[in-house]
């Protein structure tokens, strides 16, 4: 008699072949998880790395942001130093001005005006005065007009109080400017 087999082996092959399966497929999300969680963990390292290289820029630019603020203030400084340095330097050049400027006025001055005050401003000055006669004053522009010191003397008043005296003094306001003359104005 032939022999029968009743071992149910296809059965057998067919829960080996789903239980084979089933291991690969597990195997295959099991090393997926793993790479899945590798490829978060390199993530998360070049994250945390730029992070950290962020604020190493975010504390650089601080520090340059500092240094500039020290160096404007440092600007502002030399700035108003160089201001002072240059009002000194000024003061230190007009000091012998001052000196010929009253001799300058002494011997501009001719006899018959008396000066009662001069105001200087800037390069101009103003001259208040009593004179015994316009003559006098004309004598004292072309004085100015002559002067290496003075120069563009232009008289703005000049007025006496009573009219009725003969030996009253006349009041004057004289204009002249300070300083060497220069080309366009002699023009």
């Amino acid at each position: 008699m032939a022999r029968i087999n009743l071992l149910p082996w296809r059965a057998e092959l067919k829960k080996q072949q789903q239980q084979q399966f089933l291991t690969a497929a597990l195997l295959s999300i099991a090393l997926t998880l793993v790479l899945i969680f590798a490829v978060h963990m390199h993530y998360d390292d070049v994250m945390s790395y730029q992070e950290s290289r962020n604020q190493m820029l975010r504390n650089e630019i601080a520090a340059v942001d500092k240094k500039i603020a020290e160096i404007k203030n440092i600007e502002e400084k030399k700035t108003e130093l160089l201001t002072k340095i240059d009002v000194i330097q000024k003061l230190q050049e007009s000091r012998p001005l001052i000196v010929h400027l009253f001799d300058e006025v002494a011997r501009r001055t001719p006899d018959g005006v008396f000066l009662t005050s001069f105001v200087q401003s800037d390069k101009v000055l103003t001259f208040n005065g009593k004179t015994e006669s316009n003559a006098r004053v004309s004598a004292f522009m072309r004085a100015i007009e002559a002067s290496e010191w003075l120069h563009s003397p232009k008289l703005n008043i000049i007025q006496s109080q009573q009219k009725t005296k003969v030996d009253q003094l006349s009041d004057f306001i004289l204009i002249a400017k300070l300083g060497v003359i220069s080309e366009d104005e002699k023009n």
